[in-house]
């Protein structure tokens, strides 16, 4: 199949499944705290039929293969008995956390599932996963999965180590002794002061090495973490942008042709990866297996989370500025006029539309160049 083909198939699939894990969550939620749905879509309408009925709710599939949607029973009216909008303000919280919860949770699966597929990290150890091409690090002869031993003959436990002694040697030539594969290697380098923080002095992206994962229980706590750290850096991203920390290329939001582009690589790079490479030695060697990369799974882990987390900022018509409404009610015993709710999440939802046909534009009149790791 072509790659552009299975590419698409796959954003698509990964797409829907994002959007309905987000929607189940408030559905599972709303039922088990006994509160009415009229209709659970697979997919978005227009309406192609209706599949079934259970316990009051209309389960329909709909046209658009893109997740799914709930309608809660009386999801904006307080008047209407067994509705959302009737429940107690625990209740409505608990709802409206339930997506954003679900996404989280699906990228704390995901991750580690690729934990225990490609190891654990262990920090007291340093590998260079990028070399920036004509950097100085490439010209000394770094090479990615190289395994820093020592700098200027001090011992290698942790990247913070490693960055500090680069740092505190800029323009001057620096030793490094590195392990590739059965070699030890010395290389010598002068990190360039002139270089900017996002070229690095060196050139180099350092990571920890993967080892075997010890269980399922430590692969699900590094999943964890992982979700938590990407969660905590698309919180702090406002603020960073504001402060200049993050070039506003770096933080710019994608619409669904720069993610489909995203995918396009992680695709193309994950079946490259699983193909076998023939010997150079010669033609009749057999061909070598190459390391099979996840980043494509990489890729729904970082979709999923921030689908959850971006639906929780207190914006209106998202589920963060909903909830913002009911913070009121719990702490003043008194609710925010429905009307002026519904007014406020209509020009949300509004200025939301206006802005995601914005980001989608954007994406063929300016498209974000973003190059995934290898």
């Amino acid at each position: 199949m072509n790659i552009s083909i299975l590419s698409a198939l796959v954003f698509i699939a990964v797409f829907a499944l994002v959007v309905f894990i987000h929607e189940f969550g408030h559905f599972i939620v709303a039922r088990l705290l006994k509160v009415e749905v009229e209709e659970f879509g697979f997919g978005l309408p227009p309406r192609m039929l209706t599949m079934f009925h259970w316990k009051g709710t209309e389960f329909t599939l709909n046209w658009l293969p893109i997740g799914g949607f709930v309608r809660p029973k009386g999801e904006n009216d307080p008047n209407v008995p067994g509705g959302l909008a009737a429940a107690s303000p625990w209740t409505r919280l608990a709802v409206l956390f339930a997506g954003p919860t679900m996404n989280l949770l699906l990228g704390v699966v995901v991750c580690s599932f690729l934990f225990f597929q490609m190891g654990v990290p262990d920090y007291t150890k340093v590998q260079i996963v990028d070399v920036v091409a004509g950097s100085p690090a490439a010209q000394a002869g770094f090479k990615v999965d190289d395994l820093v031993l020592t700098a200027n003959g001090q011992a290698i436990n942790d990247s913070t180590r490693l960055h500090d002694i680069i740092y505190a040697n800029l323009d001057k030539p620096v030793q490094f002794t590195v392990r590739r594969g059965t070699q030890t290697i010395n290389l010598n380098a002068t990190p360039i002061s002139k270089r900017s923080p996002d070229q690095g002095a060196l050139g180099i992206g350092m990571g920890p090495v993967m080892v075997p994962s010890g269980s399922a229980v430590q692969s699900l706590r590094y999943g964890s973490l992982v979700v938590y750290e990407q969660s905590r850096m698309l919180i702090l991203l406002p603020a960073q942008l504001i402060r200049g920390q993050i070039s506003p290329q770096n933080g710019r939001i994608i619409g669904l042709k720069g993610i489909y582009d995203l995918f396009n690589q992680a695709v193309t790079s994950d079946i490259q990866s699983r193909e076998p490479v023939p010997s150079t030695s010669s033609s009749s060697a057999p061909a070598s297996p190459q390391t099979p990369t996840f980043i494509t799974l990489q890729l729904i882990v970082g979709l999923t989370v921030s689908l959850g987390v971006l639906n929780l900022f207190p914006f209106p018509a998202l589920d963060g500025g909903r909830i913002l409404f009911v913070w009121p009610e719990l702490i003043l015993r008194r609710r925010i006029p429905p009307q002026w709710e519904n007014g406020i999440n209509a020009a949300g939802m509004a200025l939301l539309l206006i802005f995601m046909v914005y980001v989608n534009v954007m994406d063929f009149v300016n498209p974000a160049n973003i190059i995934l790791p290898k």
